[in-house]
């Protein structure tokens, strides 16, 4: 708790039993452009957690600017360089980026994985309904995105264990789960030149470079194939931190709004029965990832002074946009912390939408959730927490690590 009465946001330690949500609806309330006292590590920085204010600085990123670095931690210039992707960049630079990238996951071209993300989840829930109790999260949640990471990377199957483990250490920095090079508890100095400041991400380098260098196999119909391709002018280091996000954003996050759905529906069998009925497919995905908001939020830098509620935002600050907060603004959503399988229309920020970074996976991320709980639904009779969750250490990154259920097939 910091002076100001309000739990501190820039703590890992205040997100360990799950999203301080009572906090974020007080600052709603109370104190919607926050400011959070920095610490020997990290400067101070604003919070934004209403859904209008969010949203008005997603659309205004030549103020709210992305090219100082998305997350909170304080970067030098030599570091910023050594490890940005074009997320960590504003335009014109993104929208170049953007464009050779956008085509691979396009709605019409995400649609065309339906029959293999089926049959993929078809396949693993079968096998994790052989056992009785199980964690949903190893055993379901986590294997889908895996698996379909492979196909869009065009990486070996064998490959993917070991690039997923090196993913969460990557994104899970701040995790002693996830890594033994927790960023708030070791020195991490040695690897500021790697994405997020881990180990992992050397070994990741390593494997991009092995790819450049045709020392390992790529399926041609890969997103990495033709990422590689002279014409598309992705340097050697862009490429790898490309590879790298392609490696822990478009693996975890997924894996965690499957998770957040497999928990709520392990403590709701009333949640199961309406899905049974077939009327909510088409909506039950986004409210779900509404829910999970997996990546809680992300940085930005002022480039000029803004007066936002009464406050000065001053150039060179760091202001947060908690989508976590704003996709649960009461304001903006009607009982806005219960599922509501049919709701729309549905404005949530999970996907940092109205602004030019809206994620590239959206399509896929959707897609998956859907599917996978269509194939559990009708294989189950019933499907039970056998105790809590167990949530991710991170301010950054929100999700169900550990959901031990009980499980019986449908007869």
């Amino acid at each position: 708790m910091h002076d100001d009465g309000y739990l501190s946001l820039l703590s890992h330690d205040s997100f360990v039993s799950g999203v301080p949500h009572k906090t974020f609806a007080r600052l709603r309330r109370e104190d919607p452009v926050h400011w959070t006292d920095g610490d020997n590590e990290t400067k101070g920085f604003w919070s934004l957690t209403r859904h209008a204010d969010i949203a008005l600085a997603n659309k205004k990123s030549h103020i709210f600017s992305s090219a100082q670095g998305i997350r909170l931690e304080d970067q030098s210039h030599e570091e910023y360089m050594a490890r940005r992707t074009f997320q960590e960049t504003d335009a014109p630079e993104h929208s170049g980026v953007r464009r050779t990238v956008n085509p691979n996951f396009a709605k019409p071209v995400v649609s065309k994985f339906e029959a293999l993300i089926r049959e993929l989840a078809e396949g693993i829930i079968d096998k994790a309904l052989e056992s009785e109790e199980f964690d949903a999260v190893d055993a379901i949640a986590k294997q889908l995105p895996m698996m379909m990471l492979g196909r869009i990377l065009g990486v070996p199957d064998e490959d993917l264990d070991w690039l997923v483990e090196k993913g969460d250490a990557l994104i899970g920095n701040t995790d002693p789960d996830f890594t033994q090079h927790v960023i708030d508890k070791v020195d991490t100095n040695a690897y500021r030149m790697m994405p997020f400041r881990s180990p992992a991400g050397v070994e990741l380098y390593d494997y991009a470079e092995d790819l450049l260098k045709n020392r390992r196999a790529v399926a041609e119909d890969g997103i990495l194939a033709k990422m590689m391709q002279d014409e598309n002018g992705l340097k050697e280091l862009d490429f790898k931190n490309f590879f790298c996000l392609l490696v822990a954003a478009g693996n975890d996050t997924t894996r965690y709004s499957i998770a957040m759905a497999l928990n709520m529906l392990a403590h709701d069998p009333a949640m199961i029965a309406q899905l049974r009925t077939g009327k909510y497919w088409d909506t039950c995905a986004d409210e779900f990832i509404r829910f999970a908001a997996p990546t809680m939020h992300f940085r930005r830098t002022a480039t000029e002074d803004y007066e936002l509620h009464g406050k000065t935002i001053r150039k060179g600050d760091k202001v947060l946009l908690w989508f976590v907060s704003g996709s649960r603004d009461e304001k903006m959503f009607d009982s806005p912390d219960d599922i509501d399988l049919g709701r729309t229309p549905n404005r949530h920020l999970a996907f940092g939408q109205g602004g030019i970074h809206v994620c590239l996976g959206m399509h896929l991320a959707k897609l998956e959730v859907r599917i996978v709980l269509e194939e559990l639904v009708k294989r189950i009779d019933t499907f039970v927490a056998t105790d809590a969750p167990t949530w991710t250490r991170s301010n950054f990154i929100c999700g169900v690590k550990r959901l031990n259920v009980r499980a019986t097939k449908a007869v």
